[in-house]
């Protein structure tokens, strides 16, 4: 088993680290898979060692927003929460490439949580880290045009050439794709960006 990727790893207690091991069961999903349902009950909670998983929320039968995206060493908040007070999950979770990792079953969760306050630890950080960027995105949505929130979009990511269809980036931004089209359009124009079929080039 390798968790390594987590930071929590190094600072388990013995007992905790062993009953880690024991019960982890290692997991294989291709990408375009949905893991979760908004409104499903989770009964494990995924530990992501390889890929990328999309958690987003579908307000109505058109649009999505995308809340973030879940990358290897992390822990899925909505999927703790849901598994852990056994209640509704609040997004949809949808793996964005091929992914690996590990899932523990509700009841280990839980033992593992009294077992190690190094674990406790670690979840109580993402909750604070994830509660922070959800306040930027409501203010981003609410305070900010969306010419402004594909720019910023954009400047986050990795490469100049951003892979991606005008379909996908209206999932992100919680819109239609119709709408990011012509925004796109406005932004090729006013010289900010070149679009390409299935990417987006940053100047």
């Amino acid at each position: 088993m390798d968790l390594s990727v987590y930071p929590f790893i190094p600072e388990l207690e013995n007992e905790a680290l062993a009953f880690l091991t024991s019960h982890a069961k290692p997991v294989s999903v291709p990408q375009g898979n949905i893991l979760f349902y908004q409104g499903d009950t989770c009964d494990n909670v995924l530990l992501l060692t390889k890929g990328e998983v999309r958690l987003y929320m579908q307000p109505d039968t058109t649009e999505e927003i995308t809340l973030y995206t879940l990358h290897p060493g992390e822990q899925c908040i909505v999927n703790t929460a849901s598994t852990l007070s056994q209640t509704e999950a609040i997004a949809t979770a949808e793996t964005m490439t091929d992914i690996e990792g590990y899932l523990i079953d509700v009841a280990s969760i839980k033992k593992l949580t009294h077992l190690s306050e190094a674990y406790q630890s670690f979840v109580f950080s993402l909750y604070n880290v994830r509660m922070a960027a959800l306040v930027e995105l409501v203010n981003d949505v609410k305070f900010k045009t969306l010419d402004q929130r594909i720019l910023k979009w954009l400047e986050a990511q990795e490469e100049k050439m951003v892979l991606t269809t005008h379909e996908q980036l209206a999932n992100v931004m919680g819109t239609t794709r119709v709408v990011v089209s012509r925004v796109l359009k406005e932004m090729e124009h006013k010289g900010q960006v070149q679009l390409h079929r299935g990417a987006i080039e940053l100047f």
